[in-house]
């Protein structure tokens, strides 16, 4: 038993110290981290270089709360009154974004002959933009202010908010449920979403000053407690523990909010390094070159699809040619909500075409090194007479009004 814990203190230990060495690389060559811990999880994995088996179990609860995190930190940024907002406003444009870049995907899972289900699956995969990427990418480009990040933001609450119905359906499916089953998980959601909105919006100083916010100790026990505890019960009723610890963030507003987003992060940081390389050690990396080529093909198709996701959405709130191409750039990685749903399909392996998995770690691995190099286009000299061009073609084309 002492050996056993020996070896595993050694093989966690190497591990995150690894993750260190790489997130601190990542930073400064300007690229997420995220592809890094992939390719860490691919080395140490099973068909690795060298595969760890002694830190397996624990890398793979740490990878839950790594989600778990990730989704609370997440529902802190917003408050509901900020959701409900967003949803009326951006509703157009997240309507676009479902069809442009969920219908891809599982048109390619039925191309390739995998089912119904994986295609419900790679919809979820190719749909959702990582929230976490790109607000490290807007951040890095110095954008944050920018007229056309508003637009960039609400085309991912409106994802993120889409998930807490797409994960508890796509969780009773997996389960084996039937098309009844999985109505009856998609109610549940909606009435718990639908609930807690009312809660928070109604309630949420009042929830919110119940918490300890003068004591940093109790305020991080009790918010991770009480998120832990949420998530297991959603979990219970299939409604996903993501999506529970989602709506418990949604919940906390205003000073402790804050507070709390302070003294989670660096725990969020180090359970979702833990999650991207849980990720890469399940996935074996023989099976990776295999489906690398349907991979780039899925990748260059939905990255395009995001760009004229974005260039809409930005068109429609009045941006000029530079900030659509901005918002469409930007919103082009996926990341931790891919991983999630490839996470969850390996998991249940109902039946799952098993070249899911690789094919999700290559196709994110594509997008989060791309989307970051490619959003910096806009900010180059050649591109800017370039679009300076397009617009000097297209109002020299543009019919002259007539005076009345």
């Amino acid at each position: 038993m002492h050996e056993e814990i020996t070896y595993l203190l050694i093989q966690v230990g190497g591990l995150l110290l690894l993750l260190g060495l790489l997130g601190k690389f990542s930073r400064r060559i300007g690229l997420s981290p995220i592809p890094l811990y992939l390719f860490a999880g691919l080395a140490f994995g099973h068909g690795g270089l060298l595969p760890l088996n002694a830190s397996e179990e624990f890398f793979e609860i740490g990878a839950e709360i790594g989600v778990i995190l990730l989704l609370l930190m997440l529902g802190l940024e917003y408050s509901a009154n900020e959701l409900v907002s967003n949803l009326r406003s951006a509703a157009p444009a997240g309507l676009i974004d479902a069809l442009f870049n969920a219908v891809p995907g599982a048109l390619f899972a039925l191309v390739m002959g995998w089912g119904w289900l994986a295609a419900v699956v790679l919809a979820g995969i190719t749909w959702v933009s990582s929230s976490g990427v790109i607000a490290k990418v807007l951040t890095d480009l110095g954008r944050v202010g920018n007229r056309e990040t508003p637009v960039i933001l609400s085309v991912l609450v409106i994802e993120d908010l889409a998930m807490a119905f797409y994960l508890p359906l796509l969780t009773a499916l997996l389960a084996g449920a039937s098309l009844a089953g999985g109505l009856t998980a998609l109610g549940i959601a909606l009435c718990t979403v639908t609930a807690v909105l009312l809660v928070a919006i109604r309630y949420g100083r009042a929830i919110s000053a119940l918490l300890p916010k003068k004591n940093p100790e109790a305020l991080l026990l009790t918010v991770l407690g009480a998120t832990l505890l949420v998530s297991g019960i959603a979990a219970k009723l299939q409604v996903s523990a993501a999506v529970g610890a989602f709506l418990v963030g949604i919940a906390i507003s205003g000073q402790v909010a804050h507070k709390a987003t302070e003294l989670l992060t660096p725990l969020r940081d180090l359970f979702a390094a833990v999650f991207f390389l849980f990720f890469g050690l399940s996935t074996n990396p023989r099976d990776i070159p295999p489906v690398l080529i349907p991979a780039l093909i899925l990748a260059v198709v939905t990255m395009g699809t995001k760009v004229a996701t974005g260039y809409l959405a930005a068109r429609r709130a009045g941006m000029a040619e530079a900030g659509r191409w901005r918002a469409g750039l930007g919103l082009m990685p996926r990341g931790e909500f891919s991983i999630v749903i490839a996470g969850l399909a390996v998991t249940a392996g109902a039946g799952i075409a098993p070249q899911l998995a690789p094919l999700a770690t290559a196709y994110v691995l594509i997008t989060v090194v791309a989307g970051p190099l490619l959003a910096r286009l806009p900010d180059y000299p050649w591109f800017r007479a370039w679009v300076r061009k397009r617009r000097a073609a297209r109002l020299a084309t543009a019919p002259v009004p007539v005076p009345d």
